[in-house]
């Protein structure tokens, strides 16, 4: 088989096609260059907007396996891989989780992370292999693959399927509709500016997804009080700042009062924030929270 041939198909696919509106992007000077590539990014929020439908199923997904005290897998290449990664990284401080609640597979690695291995994301056993040793019944397999054809990604749901585990795929090629995936968030964000160079819309788009799962999953599952993170962990400055602010805010108590109750629960918000309010003790204000499963609405109203 001829090179040509071997990779025509992939001209085919959505991220791989050119824009109209930007192929005379090297003649224009500067200014023009960055109001092409705004208006561009305008377009993404309509196409993300289309697939909320898609985007509940698998926000759902999410807290019910959180809640049952399942795992959440973001498995991607490249781009893809790394919106993963920052997705996973960030939620634990934000929320309070667990580390290994939310968990990212990149193609080639860690290392694979800072430095581009290219060829990795051909590999389909290195996806299922992965998955396979760590994916269970009550777990979810996120793929994210722009092309939604990248093998590891495909590997990866295939061996979330096997095992039990609810699978999706966010992808910007709505022509993909995988068997291994169970949910399919797809997005028609049109052509990228720079042909085939999915770290622009297609990246852009993906990361608005993630945080509208991961935030709507969040919500629904007790994590969040009104619009404020009460299971914030105060791991920096601004962090234990923001932690007396929303105790103080919430619990309508003083700054100085909020520090007090902060230190007596080891900074924990939720029971900070019950103690002021409800004016009881620590060992009741817990038994309130486990009560409830977390959800502070319950206890506050």
């Amino acid at each position: 088989m001829r090179m040509t041939d071997k990779f025509t198909g992939y001209s085919k696919l959505p991220t791989e096609q050119i824009n109209r509106r930007t192929r005379n992007l090297d003649r224009l000077p500067l200014r023009r260059v960055l109001e092409k590539l705004n208006y561009e990014d305008s377009l993404i929020p309509k196409a993300v907007k289309k697939a909320i439908p898609q985007i509940e199923r698998a926000a759902r997904a999410v807290s019910r396996a959180y809640l049952a005290g399942g795992r959440i897998f973001f498995i991607g290449a490249g781009t893809s891989g790394r919106l993963g990664v920052l997705e996973a990284a960030e939620l634990p401080p934000t929320y309070g989780l667990n580390p290994g609640a939310f968990t990212a597979l990149m193609a080639g690695g860690n290392k694979a992370v800072f430095h581009s291995k290219e060829g990795a994301e051909d590999i389909f056993n290195n996806g299922r292999r992965e998955i396979s040793k760590l994916a269970r019944r009550k777990d979810v397999v996120i793929g994210i693959a722009a092309s939604g054809i990248t093998p590891y990604v495909r590997g990866g749901l295939t061996a979330g399927k096997k095992k039990g585990a609810v699978t999706a795929l966010i992808t910007c090629n709505s022509g993909e509709k995988p068997m291994e995936a169970a949910i399919m968030v797809a997005l028609d964000v049109g052509p990228e500016p720079l042909a085939g160079s999915t770290r622009m819309k297609s990246g852009t788009a993906t990361k608005l997804v993630l945080n509208m799962i991961t935030t709507s999953a969040m919500v629904v599952s007790g994590k969040v009080y009104r619009n404020w993170m009460v299971d914030v962990k105060t791991t920096s400055r601004k962090l234990h700042a923001r932690a007396e602010r929303i105790t103080a805010t919430l619990g309508e108590v003083p700054r100085e009062e909020a520090r007090r109750l902060l230190a007596i629960t080891g900074n924990d918000v939720k029971t900070a924030i019950v103690i002021a309010r409800r004016k009881i003790g620590l060992v009741k204000a817990r038994a309130l929270i486990k009560k409830h499963k977390g959800f502070l609405k319950a206890i506050l109203g």
